[in-house]
């Protein structure tokens, strides 16, 4: 899809013509802008590129892409960005959903597109409310929550999208607090690279619905201490101090401090995002203190599409048929005069 000669573009040449209407402080407008931002540096020419929502407040998105787009039906996202992709593998598709809309009605095609491993990359703005029809509870509300549809407090306990993704066999999954926009720019750079289904969940703040969800997380003052940010390669560090990390104590993650009894940097697990064992990338998106944000999991493995490709070739070259008139024609036939 990259080319040498693909015009060199700007964020503003990513932006539609559509006014952005999304509520005053809501994250969103960070995404967007993250997106528009990330898009130049992929090297791909902008009629390559679509962008597939469902239905909420985050599926407004295609409106405000200068590219291709569709607002399609809700939960359905994953199903039409399939039939695209498949029409025109070299297309960069790109899923845009919601908490709601992936993991209730969308529930079904959100588990089975990354199972099936296909090349796109999809968005999850997680906000655990449903934003757009004005505060019901969603699969993601905390137990105990009052919304407008749990006035008493809501009895059922929440997905965790990661769990959910990583029991679905996803490849890749990522994590990010929806105010860090540079950060959230490069994760997008390489969820295009990768090369299977790519899936971000962002941990976006509803100011009306739900505002400070994610705030004991995400709020710059605590971000540092409350938040670790993982990078393969990296030892697993974090804190103002940069003397807080994880180790393997049994089978269970322990958070220890380096310089305390004895501990170095070298006891610190080092992130393998790579790895094919979802093991650790599992117990990373369980854990509570530190949360876990970065690419937690990268493993690329063969896709949808190549087995298409391969079982296709493998037919083709086993049929004693050549055109579809071989095949109408072969056997017993007989005329109807």
């Amino acid at each position: 899809m990259s080319s040498t000669d693909t015009k060199k573009y700007t964020f503003k040449d990513f932006a539609s013509d559509q006014e952005v209407r999304w509520c005053p402080g809501c994250d969103d407008y960070v995404i967007l802008r993250a997106m528009q931002n990330a898009l130049p540096e992929m090297g791909l020419k902008r009629e390559d590129i679509v962008f597939i929502s469902g239905i909420g407040c985050s599926s407004r998105f295609p409106y405000y892409m200068n590219t291709y787009g569709m607002h399609s039906i809700h939960g359905r996202a994953p199903a039409i960005a399939t039939g695209v992709k498949l029409a025109n593998p070299n297309l960069s598709v790109w899923v845009i959903t919601g908490d709601g809309d992936s993991m209730a009605i969308g529930g079904n095609h959100f588990i089975h597109v990354l199972r099936r491993n296909m090349d796109l990359n999809i968005v999850v703005f997680n906000n655990e409310i449903y934003g757009l029809t004005k505060g019901q509870f969603s699969p993601t509300s905390l137990v105990g929550q009052k919304t407008k549809s749990s006035p008493y407090g809501n009895t059922q306990p929440p997905f965790s999208t990661g769990e959910l993704a990583l029991g679905a066999q996803a490849r890749f999954f990522a994590r990010i607090g929806g105010n860090t926009p540079k950060e959230m720019s490069k994760m997008f750079i390489e969820s295009q690279q990768f090369k299977g289904t790519s899936l971000i969940e962002v941990l976006q703040n509803c100011p009306i619905f739900n505002d400070g969800c994610f705030s004991k997380y995400t709020d710059k003052a605590v971000r540092e201490d409350q938040q670790l940010f993982v990078e393969h390669g990296k030892p697993m560090i974090f804190g103002k101090e940069r003397d807080k990390g994880l180790r393997l104590n049994g089978l269970k993650l322990e958070v220890v401090t380096i310089g305390q009894n004895n501990i170095t940097e070298n006891d610190i697990l080092t992130h393998d995002a790579k790895e094919q064992d979802p093991t650790l990338h599992q117990m990373l998106v369980r854990l509570k203190y530190p949360l876990v944000t970065g690419i937690i999991r990268s493993y690329e493995d063969i896709t949808l599409e190549e087995r298409k490709n391969e079982q296709r070739e493998r037919v083709r070259s086993n049929s004693s048929f050549t055109k579809t008139d071989d095949l109408f024609f072969s056997g017993e036939t007989y005329e109807i005069t």
